[in-house]
């Protein structure tokens, strides 16, 4: 199923691209006007004289051997153009997911299991978090804790782990924050949904410690519901990191793309767009094998009800 899906992504992309608007040549010609001989040449470095299977088939062999061919505009290896940013985007997700798991998660255990102001607060906090734009955010952020406070830097990776870790903490915020009142919010729901059943109710009647009626039974039958949501937003937080890196002039791959995408370099669109659907698909098979390791009767491949 893994090989599968990575092989329709590598085609839809492909396609996409072979259909999209603007000329290659004229990328690699920097605009200028080429004699007929030159023209011929380019195209048959580039393969852009053979018809589109043959186009696709040469690209995905030379994919599959770690060869994404060659950036039109630098020149250089897409692979290693890559290699050198996908560090960046990794640990700006990494970052925003562990925001994303910590922060939504705590706080929809303790709404759900204790309402009244705080799980008022939450569902307040979460309502007005999840409508603020991913690049609303960070324009907030930077002009707060950037530039007003001086509390983190405003641009750039860094040079060292620390470093890193304070230039990335806005940028991580900003695309954490809307993706982590979703997780909250159905957090939340599952936790009240369990504590309200009446085998737990029953439970309670008798006398068995809260603690214990939590641990063994609601956050575990919680756990898948929480389990998907938090899978869907992290393997979601990979296209929208293109647009916090921008923000915070960050060397990573959604930037990357972007500018790639504006000076029509194919070969590095479709190599980072193959590597992003690539991480989206094992992000997802990473969740059903949660679900098989907190749920053995949930079938390998399927999604709970």
């Amino acid at each position: 199923m893994l090989v599968a899906s990575l092989l329709v992504a590598s085609f839809v992309i492909f396609g996409a691209l072979y259909l999209a608007p603007g000329n290659p040549i004229a990328a690699l010609s920097g605009g200028r006007s080429l004699p007929p001989s030159s023209l011929k040449v380019l195209e048959a470095r580039y393969h852009l004289n053979q018809p589109f299977l043959t186009q696709y088939w040469y690209w995905l062999d030379n994919a599959l051997h770690g060869n994404l061919g060659i950036s039109i505009t630098l020149r250089e290896n897409v692979t290693t153009l890559i290699a050198s940013r996908v560090w960046t985007t990794a640990g700006l997700v990494l970052y925003a997911s562990l925001i994303i798991l910590v922060l939504g998660i705590g706080m929809g255990v303790l709404a759900g299991l204790r309402p009244g102001l705080l799980d008022t607060s939450v569902l307040v906090s979460s309502a007005i978090s999840a409508a603020i734009p991913s690049f609303v955010a960070a324009i907030v952020l930077i002009s707060l804790f950037a530039v007003k406070l001086r509390w983190f830097p405003a641009l750039g990776n860094g040079s060292d782990f620390v470093s890193n870790l304070r230039h990335f903490t806005l940028p991580a915020v900003a695309l954490a924050l809307s993706s982590l009142a979703i997780v909250a919010r159905v957090t939340r729901a599952a936790i009240r949904e369990e504590a309200d059943r009446e085998h737990v109710q029953t439970a309670i009647s008798r006398g068995i410690p809260r603690r214990q009626l939590v641990r063994r039974h609601i956050l575990r039958n919680a756990a898948i519901p929480i389990t998907t949501v938090s899978g869907i937003t992290i393997a979601s937080l990979i296209a929208v990191a293109a647009v916090v890196e921008t923000a915070f002039s960050l060397n990573g791959l959604g930037a990357y793309l972007v500018a790639s995408a504006q000076d029509k370099d194919l070969a590095v669109v479709q190599g980072i767009s193959l590597v992003l659907v690539s991480a989206f698909v094992v992000i997802n098979m990473a969740v059903d094998l949660a679900y098989a390791v907190l749920d053995p009767r949930v079938a390998l491949g399927s999604r709970a009800a």
